[in-house]
């Protein structure tokens, strides 16, 4: 009798870990699943390229499993089979959307495929994000954050959190056309300051103590931002933001598209 009330629990509080699971594929994937950008780059995108934005995600999403994940389970193979859960999820949401928005083209299945591919990743962060965001009691579950190193991780799923909503969108490319190169410098300023002041000095809940400013500095905000412009840089590359651009708009690109990924750096100590 224990043992089945045992297996009745386990299968009801995985199920709930399963619904916020969608939950967060769905908060997290709808803004590109809306984004005309993200449809046409499932048309035009090769699909090698498709296929190579996937596989770059996979320690990514692995390792998001690790640190926070969509149920309480850890352990290597756990973390495999909650990224693959994870895929399952976004698969099933991207696919229902693009249907009821109209956006899938299914008359031709080498884009369905390409569209369904590139709203797999962000959903799936979503999904192994939903058990931090999305606690059923209403209670902010305890993520396990880990070493210097998860620190820096996480800063960088935190970017991506935000950068993968920017990327695609012709926006980004304007605004780095417009400014120059003193107003792309004054953005890093800008962008550093900003990932320094809301992690260190604004007093959020969670934050760390440090015992200097400059330590704070050199420890979590000058890597931080390396991370926020190499992830972004990676992101624009993946998706082929950069092709036929010199190196100059290639740089102005990835500075313009840092400045939000910082504040999602800035965020991720705090929330994920």
């Amino acid at each position: 009798m224990r043992r089945n009330q045992a297996k009745h629990r386990g299968r009801a509080t995985y199920l709930r870990d399963l619904g916020r699971a969608f939950g967060g594929a769905l908060l997290f994937s709808l803004p590109l699943l809306m984004t005309m950008e993200m449809w046409e780059l499932g048309m035009t995108l090769e699909p090698w390229h498709q296929l190579l934005f996937l596989l770059a995600s996979l320690p990514v999403l692995y390792g998001l499993a690790h640190y926070a994940g969509f149920t309480d389970r850890r352990g290597r193979w756990n973390n495999v089979l909650e990224v693959a859960v994870a895929f399952f999820v976004a698969a099933v949401t991207a696919a229902i959307l693009l249907v009821l928005t109209g956006a899938w083209e299914l008359g031709n299945p080498r884009v369905a495929i390409g569209q369904l591919t590139l709203q797999l990743v962000p959903a799936a962060i979503g999904a192994l994000l939903a058990r931090k965001q999305l606690a059923a009691d209403g209670r902010q579950e305890s993520i396990c954050k880990g070493d210097y190193l998860g620190e820096l991780f996480l800063m960088m799923a935190g970017a991506l959190f935000l950068a993968l909503n920017l990327a695609p969108t012709e926006e980004m490319q304007l605004v780095a056309y417009r400014i120059g190169p003193e107003m792309s410098l004054a953005v890093m300023g800008l962008s550093m300051l900003l990932l320094h002041i809301f992690v260190f000095e604004v007093g959020f809940a969670g934050q760390e103590e440090q015992e200097t400013p400059l330590g704070a500095l050199l420890h979590f905000t000058v890597p931080g931002y390396a991370i926020c412009l190499l992830s972004s840089m990676g992101i624009l590359a993946l998706l082929g933001m950069n092709d036929a651009h010199g190196a100059g708009a290639v740089m102005a690109n990835t500075v313009v598209l840092a400045f939000p990924a910082s504040l999602g750096a800035a965020a991720a100590r705090l929330l994920v």
